[in-house]
């Protein structure tokens, strides 16, 4: 049974992908868990989602197979699988590089447009100041709540 509480997704910075699935089951597997789609659109939904992150072409491989940016953007189609309202992200850009970094924030660019809403923990400024938010911490409080105007 799925308790609200996977209507928040994560996208870890250390993937937490399960080794011995291919990345399409890795990406499948929370919506096996909760049956948000029908059986036999989640391999479907699922390569959508890697299409979206642009690693379609390494579906069938094992996550050691693929490089660290590769495993992320898998982490990040994974965390978007059951269509959560909200995404939670731990540096989910920082092991990719320049241009897809950059490619991975308009994807959740396009998600904040689609209603969602999207919290990226970052030590990337040059992301931050993209943001409509910025919260500053401190030794584990907040500093300075930033608005950026977009």
């Amino acid at each position: 049974m799925c308790y609200t509480v996977i209507a928040l997704c994560d996208i870890f910075q250390f993937f937490q992908l399960l080794p011995t699935l291919t990345i399409l089951e890795n990406v499948m597997l929370p919506m096996d868990f909760c049956s948000t789609y029908r059986r036999r659109e989640r391999k479907e939904r699922a390569m959508h989602l890697l299409e979206q992150v642009g690693i379609a072409d390494q579906a069938q491989k094992l996550p050691s197979a693929l490089s660290g940016g590769q495993q992320q953007r898998a982490a990040i189609a994974r965390a978007l699988a059951n269509d959560p309202p909200l995404i939670v992200g731990d540096e989910p850009t920082g092991n990719l590089d320049s241009q897809t970094a950059a490619d991975m924030f308009r994807l959740f660019e396009g998600l904040v447009e689609q209603g969602k809403t999207v919290v990226l923990v970052t030590h990337d400024r040059h992301l931050s100041a993209r943001t409509k938010r910025v919260l500053h911490l401190h030794d584990g409080r907040l500093s300075r709540d930033v608005s950026n105007g977009h």
